[in-house]
């Protein structure tokens, strides 16, 4: 059995996950843990689900050879597995579907998202447009102003969006509010929340959910190179297109790579970097990897990229580290800025900023390979949501 699943304590990966959430929650989480076991074994369910994945979604998306960016990096062969390419942009509408279709299953009338860089909550937006339940989503008002056109998206499908504007204003303050929201309302409100993250059953859900990701790129790449790729590259913010791609990889010989933000330095509030710089600790429901103080005060963090900013990483990602089955490197601003100019001039694909800094790593790793390697680099989403956002860095870092 893969080193990260599951063994003797459901909802824990080694010492990592559980639940721990306020008593109000519990009978809803073991509900949401019951039906996801039931309606994952459904065929009228499965059906619905994988139709809308292949028909609404757009879902198998290709993989690339970026056969331009290899030969800028030089060494081992870059494939990019192409979620920017899923309907609403980004991994993330793998998840949402999967979860509003059980929300509806579950007989709720609406559903409550987080957003961080956006993505989650388009894509949250989008599916419950589709499936046909109310949205709100909460989003930290330093995130709305840097995602403002993802703001004008999930508005335009149909969501209420509702600006955070305690602690960080980021993506671990919207996570505060969604909760809180669905404490009071647990009997109508399911929360879709976004990422490999929180108190179980949410981190196997969203990972089972995003496994598609992983499923398709292996069999995708062994019919393209005829094996499996030696290293598989993500971004990890929560983790869970990572975990998405890893999920396939386990228990193979692929060397997996987690790439978390760098930041613009080491200090504290300077990055987002949980495994050179956290320990373990509770955040949102989950025992984890997090950066916090020494009394256990949660730590401010930054990255260029909104989706990446956030204190904790899912409790699986803390287990792989753990083991060594995949190791956790930084990127920092810098580099993913140059990586999202790189790959944008090189094979004409604007990438997310999140994404950016997978392939500002795979660059660097396939430098320090042979030729004859290949290294599969998860594309999480596409970067048209960053264009706004990474002019306005230029221009600081110019001025």
């Amino acid at each position: 059995m893969p080193v990260s699943r599951e063994k003797k304590r459901p909802g824990y990966f080694g010492e990592y996950g559980g639940r721990f959430a306020p008593e109000t929650l519990m009978a809803p989480l073991e509900e949401l843990g019951r039906a996801w076991s039931r309606f994952r074994r459904d065929p009228r369910f499965r059906a619905e689900l994988d139709s809308l994945l292949r028909d609404y979604a757009g879902r198998p998306t290709p993989i690339t050879v970026a056969e331009n960016l290899t030969r800028q990096a030089g060494g081992a062969r870059i494939v990019l597995k192409r979620e920017d390419l899923l309907h609403t942009g980004a991994h993330k509408l793998n998840n949402s579907l999967g979860q509003v279709l059980l929300a509806k299953a579950m007989r709720k009338s609406r559903v409550v998202a987080e957003t961080g860089a956006g993505q989650h909550g388009v894509a949250t937006a989008a599916a419950a447009a589709k499936i046909g339940l109310p949205c709100v989503v909460y989003m930290g008002v330093v995130d709305m102003e840097r995602q403002a056109p993802n703001v004008s998206r999930m508005k335009l499908l149909g969501a209420e969006v509702v600006g955070v504007d305690s602690g960080s204003r980021t993506l671990k303050d919207a996570i505060n509010e969604a909760m809180r929201d669905w404490t009071e309302n647990v009997r109508t409100t399911h929360y879709v929340l976004g990422s490999a993250l929180g108190p179980h059953p949410y981190p196997t859900l969203v990972r089972e959910l995003q496994s598609v990701i992983g499923k398709e790129a292996r069999s995708q790449f062994r019919k393209l190179a005829g094996r499996d790729p030696h290293a598989a590259v993500a971004c990890v913010g929560g983790g869970s297109n990572a975990i998405g791609l890893f999920s396939a990889y386990l228990s193979g010989s692929t060397k997996l790579f987690g790439v978390e933000a760098g930041g613009r330095g080491t200090g504290p509030g300077d990055h987002a970097a949980r495994f050179s710089g956290g320990s373990v600790g509770v955040l949102h429901g989950t025992r984890t990897m997090l950066l916090q103080d020494a009394g256990g005060q949660v730590l401010p963090t930054h990255s260029v990229s909104a989706g990446l900013d956030y204190p904790a990483v899912g409790p699986e990602h803390a287990e792989l580290a753990r083991s060594g089955r995949a190791a956790y490197v930084r990127v920092d601003d810098a580099d993913a800025l140059r990586a999202f100019a790189a790959l944008s001039r090189t094979e004409g694909i604007i990438p997310a900023l999140e994404s950016a800094h997978a392939v500002a790593f795979a660059c660097q790793l396939a430098s320090e390979m042979p030729r004859s390697a290949s290294i599969l680099v998860n594309l999480s989403g596409r970067g048209d949501k960053d264009l706004a956002e990474v002019e306005r860095v230029l221009r600081g870092t110019q001025a």
